[in-house]
């Protein structure tokens, strides 16, 4: 057991620790119970007492033998005990000077016998005494082994007063997270909400009574009236099968409001095992998404408007090139190749940014649209498409559009592309935080380095180490070109 600290010979500082004990909660405790009736036995007396000194009072926590369940504090022999870790036995208090004129000895309970073993608590507080009474003297007092065994018992005591405190303590500790978490929870603008194991809502936050006007639903089947007639079928399919699978829920659906309009909101929900078990509860919110959403209805129609007016302008732009090759022949051939990269850039703003129905954003698919014009005399592809697939953005569209075009129009020229047998592979790989991809031709004539670099290699060049964040290195071979191009995912997917 501690031994008493100084610190605690200041009262005020003593009952602070006594107070921390939270008494009312340990009276009549058995453990404690158990404890006195053993060291009653132990001791040859008929009264045994586990006491608490108060500020006003004596507090019996746990008695043998006797009817009071305190007396007042300057009666209590346990104030002899304070500071000390010792045993205090009174053989004939009737004969000890300390004692003789105490009401507890000359009144009832009158008291002739007692043995205190002070109760010390971990801090070294002085906090009352396991104590055994008897209303005669003893003329031989404990012997060793009832004094180590009254020992053993006071720590006991204490022990378990220590242990009833902490566990006090966590309770206090949880309660109050508890109660911040549900300050933090009825503060939060979101509709927050739980459910038990079979889909029973059993709390809802105050914000949903001030969004619907109405009291919390209790069934699933209750939020029907909430939920726009329009949307109610895929909500409630969405959240049958997430909770017959145990699997997060997230639906978008129109919510009644208390003024009787309806505003989108986004429904999250997971569930959480309890204790390791097999049953779960589920957590989830509502979160207003009403105006975001109508922001992006707008964003799209300001989009597609943008690129109804993009195609225009390339189909003005080839219509003007068209006319003026007519009117003036000797500019026709670059007439055709400006022609031929418009078209190019219009199949890759359709592929990427449609006009009309879903958009797409597949590497492979946009790489076949621009390779669709060449053909074989079967009509089958001749520049064919491998390996991995990734996501392009709408930024990248135009500068990909443009290296692909003029590698596949340089071999139309002067590669593989340009003889009736040659053919090309595109191959591409992941390389991490990038996209490999290997131009590699066939069946062409010998490629050679021309040693000038034209407008066509430029463009190649700043399309992909600028926009592309990537690197080209050109080797010419036999068969015809081989390039081994490297693309930034994130900016590919840009």
């Amino acid at each position: 057991m501690p031994e008493p600290a100084s610190e605690f010979i200041d009262e005020a500082r003593r009952l602070s620790v006594v107070e921390s004990f939270n008494a009312d909660m340990l009276e009549g405790d058995p453990e404690l119970k158990a404890i006195v009736d053993f060291a009653a036995r132990l001791c040859n007396a008929p009264v045994s007492v586990v006491t608490l000194l108060e500020e006003e009072r004596q507090r019996f926590l746990a008695k043998q033998g006797l009817a009071d369940s305190s007396t007042p504090r300057e009666a209590a022999f346990c104030n002899y005990t304070l500071g000390s870790s010792e045993l205090l036995e009174v053989a004939n208090a009737e004969a000890d000077p300390r004692f003789a004129e105490n009401p507890l000895v000359t009144g009832a309970p009158e008291i002739r016998y007692y043995a205190g073993h002070p109760l010390v608590s971990k801090e070294g507080a002085s906090l009352g005494t396991l104590c055994v009474i008897d209303t005669r003297p003893h003329p031989e007092p404990l012997n060793d082994f009832q004094r180590e065994g009254l020992a053993v018992l006071a720590q006991a005591a204490v022990r378990r007063l220590e242990a009833r405190r902490s566990a006090v303590e966590a309770e206090q500790i949880i309660a109050e997270r508890e109660r911040r978490l549900l300050r933090m929870i009825e503060g939060v603008p979101q509709i927050a909400w739980s459910a038990d194991n079979v889909g029973n809502f059993d709390y809802f936050n105050k914000r949903w009574t001030q969004v619907t006007g109405a009291p919390p639903p209790k069934t699933a089947e209750d939020w029907r009236p909430f939920i726009h007639p329009e949307d109610a079928d895929h909500a409630f399919g969405e959240w049958a099968t997430s909770f017959a699978e145990n699997k997060a829920f997230d639906a978008e659906f129109r919510l009644k409001r208390a003024d009787g309009s309806w505003k989108w909101v986004l429904a999250l929900a997971v569930p959480v095992a309890e204790d390791e078990g097999a049953l779960r509860r589920w957590f989830g919110t509502l979160t207003d998404i009403d105006e975001v959403r109508a922001a992006l209805e707008e964003r799209d129609l300001l989009a597609n408007e943008l690129s109804h007016r993009i195609k225009n302008i390339f189909a003005v732009v080839t219509g003007l090139a068209t006319l003026k090759a007519r009117k003036s022949p000797e500019h026709e051939p670059f007439a055709q190749e400006l022609t031929k990269v418009l078209r190019a850039l219009g199949r890759a703003h359709e592929f990427v940014r449609p006009g009309d129905g879903v958009r797409q954003d597949s590497l492979q698919g946009m790489l076949e649209a621009l390779f669709a014009p060449y053909t074989d005399a079967d009509d089958k592809p001749r520049v064919h498409v491998a390996g991995i697939d990734a996501t392009i953005g709408q930024r990248a569209a135009t500068p990909l559009a443009l290296v692909f075009h003029e590698l596949a129009t340089n071999s139309a020229k002067y590669g593989a592309l340009s003889t009736d047998t040659g053919h090309v592979d595109l191959v591409v790989e992941d390389a991490g935080d990038a996209i490999q991809l290997c131009w590699t031709e066939h069946g062409g004539p010998p490629a050679k380095e021309s040693g000038e670099v034209g407008f066509g290699s430029r463009l190649v060049e700043m399309s992909i180490t600028g926009q592309l964040q990537g690197k080209w290195e050109r080797r010419f071979g036999d068969d015809g070109l081989v390039a081994d191009i490297t693309m930034a995912k994130t900016a590919l997917a840009a």
